[in-house]
């Protein structure tokens, strides 16, 4: 069969998408869907199923001359000196590593977590947190040191997965992608390569020890990652490099320096094309890169899509009458909501909690109360978008994308409290589709 088409594989927390995508014309030909299992942890085996069942769903992939992989980022797996996997994959959603989050920023400070934000943020771009890998390898050696011990290899994600669509055997042929290395918590800022020493320091090790450890190639925007498993009937495949998810989302829509994805999740996302990297010592920043030779500087929020799907349910309401309410009164009239429903990323507050306030009997109304709502979600975004333009990035243009820009109301006042041109795309598989368009580059050379 002639191999016209390219694939774009988005391998998240929740599921597999593969989408094969027509790089001459720009439409997509067909898709499939496989599920992955719920938690915080997961046998990465589980990711290969789901990949497998993608595949088959979207038709195979006889006709693909190119594939890429986007992945959920941060995630930790370890493999042993044979390549296995030695314990269940650490997800980014895993919270576990709190403390170990802390203790790094200590140490690197001295027992002054001020310095030590300010020493990790100079160093890699971002402050530890418990989503970053960094921390989930200094969990796994206080935890499980016997796991820690065996661990001959290192990866995220979407670098396991790629190496297991070559048939790879051997853990020396690990590779992954700029964006995905720079969430790690060990990869120089500005320069697509890993401080070892600060791995090291995760596992307790010292450099040389560090050294027995293979840590994945860092390919550049663009570089083969090798060929499919020839085993599979894939030896014709080219590989991409792949990329983390929202590095993917904005290949996918396409950004450039100026715009911004801002995804309205169960949690927001802010990620803006930048031409130079950032150093944020607070952590609302994060300084990742990008999949194309840029960087993606990224805010991120606890609550986005929950606000209104919690308002609207107090309401009694669906989406279409929540949105009629809110735009039906000019302003919230003094009413205020404060949206920290399950604490909050940025601002920095883990414990908060949401409140309502101003009320009178003026605006003790259904209207009032849905409006205040929409307002308290933009607001909050506009916080996370002021981060990163504090930053010295500027955000001109929004994509936003996500169930809450479904909202007509949020649709319809998200210019004027973001301080930006808004786009809602249409609705579409953005991650997939992004990798798809790196596997074509990688094809055309």
């Amino acid at each position: 069969m002639n191999r016209r088409y390219v694939a774009g594989v988005d391998s998240s927390t929740q599921s597999c998408k593969v989408v094969i995508f027509d790089p001459r014309d720009g439409s997509v030909v067909r898709q499939g869907r496989g599920s992955h299992p719920e938690g915080t942890e997961v046998d990465p085996e589980r990711w290969w199923q789901g990949f497998l069942d993608a595949v088959q769903a979207a038709g195979g992939l006889d006709d693909v001359a190119a594939l890429s992989v986007a992945g959920q980022q941060h995630g930790m797996v370890c493999l042993d000196e044979a390549g296995h996997v030695i314990r269940p994959a650490l997800l980014w959603n895993d919270t576990r590593s709190a403390e170990a989050a802390r203790a790094l920023i200590d140490e690197l400070g001295e027992a002054d977590a001020e310095r030590g934000a300010a020493v990790w943020a100079e160093l890699t771009g971002s402050v530890p947190v418990a989503s970053l890998t960094v921390t989930k390898l200094r969990w796994l050696a206080d935890h499980e040191p016997e796991h820690a011990r065996r661990t001959a290899a290192i990866c995220l994600p979407h670098d396991w997965l790629t190496w297991r669509i070559a048939g790879s055997r051997s853990v020396q042929e690990l590779v992954t992608d700029r964006s995905d290395a720079s969430g790690t918590g060990y990869t120089e800022i500005g320069a697509d390569r890993y401080r070892p020493e600060l791995a090291a320091r995760a596992l307790h090790r010292t450099q040389d020890e560090m050294r027995g450890i293979v840590l994945p190639r860092i390919l550049g925007p663009w570089v083969p990652a090798g060929h499919g498993d020839p085993a599979r009937g894939w030896g014709d495949i080219v590989l991409g490099p792949g990329c983390g998810d929202n590095a993917g989302a904005a290949l996918g829509l396409g950004l450039r320096p100026g715009q911004a994805l801002l995804s309205l999740g169960t949690s927001g996302v802010v990620a803006a094309v930048s031409d130079h990297p950032v150093s944020d010592p607070s952590g609302s920043v994060t300084g990742f890169a990008d999949a194309s030779g840029r960087w993606l500087p990224l805010a991120c929020t606890l609550n986005a899509s929950r606000i209104t799907d919690a308002i609207a349910r107090i309401l009694g309401v669906g989406y279409e009458e929540y949105s009629r309410l809110a735009l039906s009164v000019p302003d919230a009239a003094g009413l205020v909501l404060t949206p920290y429903f399950e604490g909050e990323r940025t601002p920095n507050l883990p414990d908060a909690t949401a409140s309502l306030v101003g009320m009178t009997l003026a605006n003790a109304t259904p209207a009032h109360v849905a409006r205040a709502g929409v307002e308290g979600l933009l607001t909050l975004m506009r916080g996370a978008m002021d981060a990163v333009r504090a930053q010295g990035v500027a955000i001109d243009q929004v994509e936003m994308v996500g169930g809450g820009a479904q909202l007509g109301a949020v649709r319809e006042l998200a210019a004027s409290r973001l301080g930006a041109t808004v786009n809602v795309p249409p609705a579409g598989e953005y991650v997939a589709l992004g990798a798809a368009r790196q596997a074509a580059r990688v094809l055309a050379g």
